[in-house]
């Protein structure tokens, strides 16, 4: 075998092992981003058209979160917390529509609490996503209750499962299970 043909067999191969490698490494990216982030994950992909697009937010969202001072709540404004929300619960018989704002405000002082930003609802989304994924459907169904009822369009039982929904985030914040 010449020089040259050997040469040119020695880079195929590294031109192979790079392609093999970087493939690998994409996989594992995107299995890991699958995993992290859960149904977030496919409902990123379909809003942003593709898989590699969807990833390139995910991870910037990761970068984002990382940045992020969350820390867990002290055993007493757990409590706090939670004997407010039994409050907000009480309030629902008498003022439904009340009572779902009232969640929606102690959802947001708890995430504020935390650490998260709450620069509006597409922010806190984005933000939760990464250590709230599974929880994240919950809170996107109580915040659409709740700008229906603003406009006086839902129903008490729509109400009560807003509050079922915020409820659901609502102890996933206050007890600092992640969903990853």
């Amino acid at each position: 075998m010449s020089t040259n043909t050997l040469i040119a067999v020695i880079a195929a191969a590294v031109v192979v092992v790079i392609a093999l490698s970087a493939l690998l490494w994409l996989l594992a990216r995107r299995r890991h981003l699958r995993d992290r982030f859960g149904p977030e994950y496919e409902r990123t992909v379909e809003e942003k058209g593709g898989a590699l697009a969807a990833e390139r937010e995910l991870h910037a969202r990761e970068e984002r979160h990382d940045q992020l001072e969350i820390k867990e709540l002290p055993p007493a404004r757990r409590r706090h917390y939670s004997e407010e929300w039994s409050g907000v619960q009480e309030h629902f018989v008498d003022r439904p529509a009340g009572a779902v704002d009232e969640a929606d405000d102690l959802v947001s002082r708890l995430m504020t609490e935390r650490g998260y930003p709450t620069e509006g609802y597409r922010g806190a989304v984005r933000d939760l996503s990464v250590e709230h994924s599974r929880t994240l459907d919950h809170y996107r169904a109580a915040h659409e209750v709740r700008a229906r009822s603003a406009k006086g369009q839902a129903t008490t039982e729509e109400l009560r499962g807003a509050m079922v929904h915020y409820r659901a985030l609502f102890e996933e914040l206050l007890t600092d299970q992640r969903s990853q």
